[in-house]
């Protein structure tokens, strides 16, 4: 999400000039659209002195079934309540639901944030 800055206006109307310019750490970056297919990945620097893997594209998942954790490969976008149109994309954000090798799984990761996709089998 990018940051707009404060208004340039004052209650008043009249013009407000900036005392400083944005810093870095201030700016937003585009969003993530994580896909289905061959894995892709992007290192990103962030504040501290960090990174961040970015995953572009992925098609493998980590999946909770109760006590042991599986790795599965993702299939299809089943549903997505972050936006209609990422079902038809095939775009995985967190609390999307997906189609794997083990059945349908709920995504409790960030994939843009972290690069990989964790999820949790869903009873059906």
């Amino acid at each position: 999400m990018q940051d707009q800055g404060r208004s340039t206006r004052k209650r008043t109307g009249g013009r407000l000039k900036n005392v400083r310019n944005r810093r870095k750490d201030e700016l937003g970056r585009q969003p993530t659209e994580t896909q289905v297919g061959e894995p892709r990945f992007r290192t990103v620097d962030v504040r501290g002195n960090d990174t961040k893997t970015r995953a572009l594209a992925t098609n493998v998942a980590s999946v909770n079934a109760g006590d042991e954790t599986l790795s599965a490969d993702i299939e299809d976008v089943v549903e997505n309540d972050a936006n209609p149109n990422y079902v038809r994309r095939n775009i995985i954000t967190k609390g999307a639901v997906i189609a794997t090798s083990e059945g349908e799984a709920r995504v409790t990761s960030r994939p843009g944030q972290t690069g990989q996709v964790n999820a949790v089998l869903l009873d059906n």
